[in-house]
């Protein structure tokens, strides 16, 4: 009999314009799991509480920093005056603060936020002398950016206000985002890119998949719109950021091989411009990533991903020299940006021993840390970095994979961790409870990179698309190989976990391979594409049917239905955890329902969390606490962790 535990609690500290449309709700709802033990929450309470700090904003003089972190129940902004400093608190909120822009003239912040994870955001100004909070936006629709100009007079961003479907691109002003009418009319997903520092251009986006984006430039006075994008090829395009004068843009594109490649654009022509690329990369085989360039617009900052890593690369954009940044910190680099009066470089770092903190380059100085999180007074130096290395699958394709080691001799039980998107790409990065299963558990952990994920070129990504769905599936088939072929790893003791996309690799890869696996954990997992295209959010639908099929087609419909974990649920017989949040709009919580009742009718035990609360994901602390906690007791009894395997060492 599941026991079935609600938490009741009531709406307090939400915005005004949530307040109306929400009510008293249960939180937290557990099926089938045990009682959390004290023992185990004092094991993992280090863990639970270390933190990290995102880069969100840059002083003018590149003097200031504010930051995302957490102290409570939930990421808010903060603003620190020095490196060292004491991170000082701009915003309270019950929700998570999920962008922050500094309007100087105003002394004012514009935030971004949405209510339990609906991802339904809305822009609010926040007076710094008061601590008033204003809403600029309407809350029955989703707004994105915003984007402000070079002189900070004019607004941009993406809102579905038009027709609840379609994502155009409105202008305002800091003080009121009210305009009703978008730039242009038009279909899909657009967003707002990059202004010219005069303000009379917009460089504009078009997003339809991960393979294919258009860019454009919109002039204000007249209305043209003028692709950026290279003319009759389907490629991926992003960037263009435009050079000081205007006279040109920095873009990223794979129209002319299977990496993003960094290119200077010119327009040519009066009556039909045209682009004219300019290579400035071509000698770099990975993908180029962010760009930033400096004030004077001589420098421009870009990052490479090189098999996962980030490094930090420098152009001078008269002569076009390239510097490498070799003594830049190793790991993640995101978020580049330049101070707006200043040559100075900020942007975020992690790396898979330490935890994501705000950092600054200036040239003379080099690398500066303003915020050092703190990692619940654990022993950095015992954290376990990853070894990358590469499987074969069933048809010669490689398939990269970071390989986490405990210490000591193993044998060692092991988890798969698979990456969501299903476009993103698993890169060394600092996860607390995987630190926590590697030096306190026990258990290994290999994390791959099946096909269809990004960072390894164009045709890599489209190989799980469509009709080839199963054959990401079939690529976990060499990782099991890989690790039987281990001395150190038990083959008889693995798990697999994963999140969204992730998670119907979960529940596939427990069909497929139940004879090798002993439990998965399913986090906002996909469990029947049919119904998660059916009801994920109108603004998605049509940008998921470019990746996975789109299932109006009869035959495409038929494969679907065939693949999905639902129409399979009788063969899982490995022990299940689903997590989920309820107002997930990406993928709905039904898609948990149904699996957790379909695996259930087998007469299988499958542990239950819904957090009513949150969206895709876990962003409360005191939810995400909860879920780490099930989540390492799960894993500890389904692969049969000896009691003295986690005790911590001194």
């Amino acid at each position: 009999m599941h026991r079935l535990l609600l938490i009741f609690a009531l709406i307090s500290g939400l915005p005004a314009w949530a307040q109306d449309t929400e009510a008293v709700a249960p939180v937290l709802q557990l099926e089938g799991t045990p009682e959390i033990s004290a023992d185990l929450r004092e094991r993992l309470n280090q863990y639970l509480n270390t933190r990290s700090a995102g880069l969100v904003a840059l002083g003018d003089q590149g003097d200031q920093v504010w930051v995302s972190t957490r102290f409570g129940d939930t990421a808010q902004i903060h603003r620190v005056d020095a490196p060292g400093g004491a991170r000082v608190q701009q915003t309270f909120s019950r929700e998570p603060v999920s962008g922050a822009w500094v309007l100087r003239d105003l002394d004012a912040l514009l935030i971004r936020s949405d209510v339990g994870g609906t991802e339904r955001f809305q822009v609010s100004r926040l007076d710094l002398q008061t601590g008033r909070q204003t809403l600029l936006t309407d809350p029955a629709y989703r707004h994105s950016g915003p984007l402000l100009s070079w002189k900070g007079d004019q607004l941009a961003w993406t809102s579905n206000a038009h027709n609840g479907t379609d994502s155009l691109i409105y202008l305002g002003s800091p003080q009121a985002m009210d305009s009703d009418t978008p730039l242009f009319e038009a279909t899909g997903y657009w967003s707002a890119r990059a202004w010219t520092r005069d303000g009379s251009r917009l460089v504009v986006g078009r997003y339809i998949s991960a393979t294919h984006s258009e860019l454009y430039v919109h002039e204000l006075a007249t209305g043209q719109r003028t692709a950026l994008h290279p003319p009759k090829v389907q490629a991926s395009v992003s960037g263009g950021v435009p050079s000081a004068d205007g006279s040109h843009f920095y873009v990223l594109s794979d129209h002319q091989g299977d990496f993003k490649q960094l290119y200077r654009v010119t327009l040519q022509g009066k009556r039909r411009p045209r682009p004219v690329y300019e290579p400035l990369s071509p000698d770099i085989p990975w993908n180029v990533e962010g760009l930033a360039l400096s004030p004077d617009g001589g420098t421009l900052a870009f990052t490479v991903n090189e098999q996962g890593w980030s490094t930090l690369w420098l152009l001078d954009t008269a002569t076009g020299e390239r510097t490498k940044l070799g003594d830049a910190p190793q790991g993640l680099i995101r978020g580049l940006r330049f101070a707006r009066d200043a040559p100075v470089l900020g942007f975020t770092l992690s790396s898979p021993t330490a935890p994501s903190d705000p950092w600054t380059w200036t040239a003379g100085a080099g690398f500066t840390r303003w915020v050092t999180s703190e990692v619940g007074g654990l022993d950095t130096s015992r954290f376990v970095a990853p070894t990358l290395i590469e499987l074969e699958s069933f048809d010669g394709t490689r398939v990269p994979a970071w390989y986490y080691r405990p210490p000591g001799d193993g044998p060692f039980p092991v988890v798969i961790g698979i990456h969501g998107g299903p476009e993103s790409q698993a890169r060394p990065r600092f996860h607390s409870t995987r630190q926590y299963l590697l030096l306190e558990s026990g258990i290994a952990s290999v994390v791959p990179n099946v096909r269809g994920s990004r960072g390894y070129g164009r045709e890599n990504l489209l190989a799980d698309n469509g009709m080839k769905r199963e054959d990401s599936v079939r690529d976990i088939g060499a990782v099991l190989d890989w690790i039987a072929e281990q001395p150190e790893l038990d083959a008889g003791r693995v798990a697999v976990s994963g999140g969204s996309y992730g998670g119907y690799m979960v529940l596939a890869s427990l069909i497929h391979y139940s004879d090798r696996l002993v439990a998965g954990v399913d986090v906002v997992g996909i469990s029947n594409f049919l119904t998660f295209l059916e009801h994920t959010k109108a603004y998605r639908r049509d940008l998921r049917r470019v990746e996975y099929g789109d299932e109006r087609d009869p035959q495409m419909r038929a494969h679907l239905a065939a693949i999905s974990p639902t129409a399979r649920a009788h063969e899982i017989d490995a022990a299940l955890f689903v997590a989920h949040g309820a107002n997930d709009p990406r993928v709905p919580v039904g898609e948990a329902l149904q699996i957790v009742e379909a695996v259930r009718a087998n007469g299988q035990d499958v542990w239950l969390m819904v957090a009513h609360n949150e969206g895709h994901g876990f962003r409360k602390k005191e939810n995400s606490d909860v879920f780490r906690l099930l989540q390492v007791m799960f894993l500890e009894e389904k692969l049969a962790v000896a009691e003295t395997a986690t005790e911590a060492t001194p």
